[in-house]
């Protein structure tokens, strides 16, 4: 009697098995680690300070002092960048502020598409330690922002410099980039008239 795992179709059926199986094991493992991504991401993204997402600061209103320090200036620089049909800028390049003083500075954002579309914004800071003295009481970027086509509005920032900012920063570079949110919005397709 000639057992079928001997025979060379028997042998290709286990090896064909024995390949299925780690096969099944790698899809199974690559569908976790793929699923895992993304609260790894988010935890990369909160330690190294690029957040993809900002969050309003729950403790900024309340972590404000009445207390202006007059004796120091931080001298504070407004950029912004677009990725995309759009044109981002601030009212304003730099300012003076005083560590504690509350400020407003003004962006304007324009859809330069010809379509509705909802953008998001996101901040960066320079130098990166000064992410965390950068406190945000208003802020765009805190949600994503839909445009009509051609649609211009001015967005407020309310931020002050936190009095603890180490002595040695003097500047702060506050700097904006804005991109499209792909299928954040659903325009209606044009449907053609009926006949008749």
């Amino acid at each position: 009697m000639i057992d079928d795992d001997m025979t060379p179709a028997g042998a290709v059926a286990t090896s064909n098995r024995s390949i299925l199986r780690k096969l099944v094991i790698v899809s199974i493992l690559m569908f976790g680690f793929g699923w895992a991504l993304v609260p790894l991401y988010r935890k990369i993204c909160e330690v190294t300070g690029i957040n993809v997402v900002t969050l309003r600061d729950a403790d900024a209103s309340t972590a404000r002092s009445t207390q202006v320090d007059l004796s120091r200036t931080v001298t504070v620089e407004f950029d912004a960048n677009t990725r995309g049909a759009w044109s981002l800028r601030p009212h304003v390049r730099h300012l003076q502020v005083h560590p504690g003083e509350l400020v407003q500075v003004t962006y304007d954002l324009v859809n330069l598409q010809d379509r509705r579309v909802a953008g998001q914004a996101i901040p960066s800071y320079a130098p990166q330690q000064s992410a965390q003295y950068f406190r945000k009481l208003e802020c765009f970027c805190f949600t994503q922002q839909t445009l009509a086509a051609g649609e211009m509005r001015e967005f407020p920032v309310v931020f002050f410099i936190d009095p603890a900012l180490p002595a040695d920063v003097h500047t702060i570079t506050l700097s904006y980039t804005f991109f499209e949110v792909a299928g954040a919005v659903a325009d209606p397709v044009p449907r053609p008239a009926p006949n008749g």
